[in-house]
């Protein structure tokens, strides 16, 4: 009963969607018209493919953003270790993932923009590129890519699976849940990133033998190439670095640059030498900061214009994208952002944590909440947890104080080992059992 109903009120969402097309199709040119679709491939979010398919198998990985598809990397560079007679194909929605992950993938993977979740769109994708198995990242549950798949036998994993608190009282009303289980009943594999996370999937009736556990993939993520040029611009920041005192604000949210300013003039009474790398979640965001602080007599280095820390200079602006591993390498102390503000939801600790930083986090970190509890039960000095008004007494302790400070770096680094530890190739064998099988012989292929 509860399957029928399922299906019919896919049914009206597929017919809803069907309509609306035309209005998508509209939007899609809208943001292209706002420089927030890619100018040349916009299509793509229509189905409508740049790249020609190669023959044999096919295996799609899917991730909405920059986040998630570093996420995939490791896990799709296992796959071709393993499968080399498989041609991978990526996609991701932003053009600022496109934009950092187009120079990280493999030479021989595929990369596209995924399709928006109409009808047209998803059926001409999938005709196209005829995928044997898809891999989605985080939460990626669209109506017609499922059941648009598994109508086609074409295998489905959920990989990192997160569910907001939000999302799950979505998917959970009594209008609703119905799809959602027979959504959640396509996927052959479902790698929840927490317990709590599980136990979400679970009461949306998610089958309980699809779901296993090998970790958070946020922690497997690599280091990001640097070109030559980049890498020499690096290095010479990190001399103009060396003997002055220096923190990084990272990820910050538009709101909390007041907070990291106000914190960066309290410190420099006390640390005049003081650098304040401050590094927003979007670049533009940099742009402003650095506007703002220039109309006041104050003077910024601006990474995007190549700027040089020169004497009087405190404050260092990155309005990049894909930077902000490369920037954790060079400071002692990251302040991770997107959590001081009531509302905000956190950003990746483990980054700042792989490079042996010193972490401090506000106390809105969202779902980042199981990473950063993992971490802490493995060494309460991995983690720093702070409102706004400690956050200059914590950053004050950490300058003035070079034991504590290498302390709480190495207890990151080894917190982030010890997580890290294997989740890839657990990942990859998950597939291989639940998923790659299943999906080859679906096709008629050798195993």
């Amino acid at each position: 009963m509860a399957m029928e109903r399922g299906e019919l009120i896919y049914k009206i969402y597929r017919a809803l969607t069907y309509g609306l097309s035309p209005l998508i199709q509209l939007h899609l040119r809208w943001r292209k018209f706002r420089g927030l679709e890619h100018p040349l491939r916009w299509r793509e979010r229509l189905g409508v493919p740049s790249l020609s398919r190669p023959p044999g198998p096919l295996f799609w990985f899917h991730a909405v953003s920059l986040g998630e598809g570093m996420c995939a990397i490791p896990v799709i560079k296992c796959c071709i270790e393993r499968r080399p007679d498989v041609t991978v194909l990526m996609t991701t929605t932003t053009t600022s993932a496109f934009e950092v992950i187009k120079h990280q993938l493999p030479n021989n993977v595929l990369y596209q923009f995924s399709p928006v979740d109409t009808p047209g769109a998803i059926d001409a994708f999938l005709c196209y590129w005829k995928p044997s198995a898809i891999m989605l990242m985080e939460s990626e549950l669209w109506p017609n890519l499922i059941i648009g798949a598994a109508k086609n036998q074409i295998a489905l994993a959920l990989l990192n699976a997160r569910i907001s608190a939000k999302s799950y009282d979505s998917w959970s009303q009594p209008f609703v849940n119905s799809l959602t289980s027979l959504m959640l009943s396509k996927f052959l594999l479902i790698l929840p990133l927490s317990t709590t996370q599980a136990i979400r999937f679970q009461l949306l009736q998610c089958p309980p033998f699809i779901i296993n556990f090998c970790g958070d993939l946020k922690y497997a993520v690599g280091n990001i190439d640097t070109n030559e040029g980049d890498q020499r611009a690096l290095e010479e920041l990190q001399v103009q670095l060396m003997n002055r005192k220096v923190w990084m604000a990272s990820s910050i949210h538009k709101g909390e640059e007041k907070v990291m300013l106000g914190v960066h003039s309290a410190l420099k009474q006390v640390h005049p030498d003081i650098i304040t790398i401050i590094v927003p979640r979007h670049p533009q965001h940099g742009k402003q900061i650095a506007l703002e602080l220039e109309k006041d007599g104050v003077r910024v280095a601006l990474r995007s214009r190549h700027d040089k820390l020169m004497p009087g200079t405190n404050i260092y602006v990155v309005d990049t994208l894909g930077e902000l591993q490369k920037f954790y390498r060079l400071t002692p102390i990251a302040v991770i952002g997107g959590s001081f503000l009531p509302g905000s939801a956190g950003h990746n600790i483990s980054e700042a944590a792989a490079a042996g930083c010193a972490i401090l986090t506000g106390p809105y970190i969202g779902h980042f909440s199981h990473m950063a509890t993992q971490m802490q039960r493995l060494n309460p000095l991995s983690i720093l947890q702070v409102s706004g008004y400690i956050l200059v007494e914590a950053l004050s302790n950490l300058l003035s104080d070079a034991k504590l400070l290498e302390e709480r770096q190495e207890a990151a680094k080894q917190a982030y080992h010890a997580l890290s530890c294997g989740i890839t190739k657990n990942v990859c064998c998950f597939l291989d059992f639940h998923v790659f099988r299943v999906a080859l012989a679906n096709k008629g292929l050798m195993l």
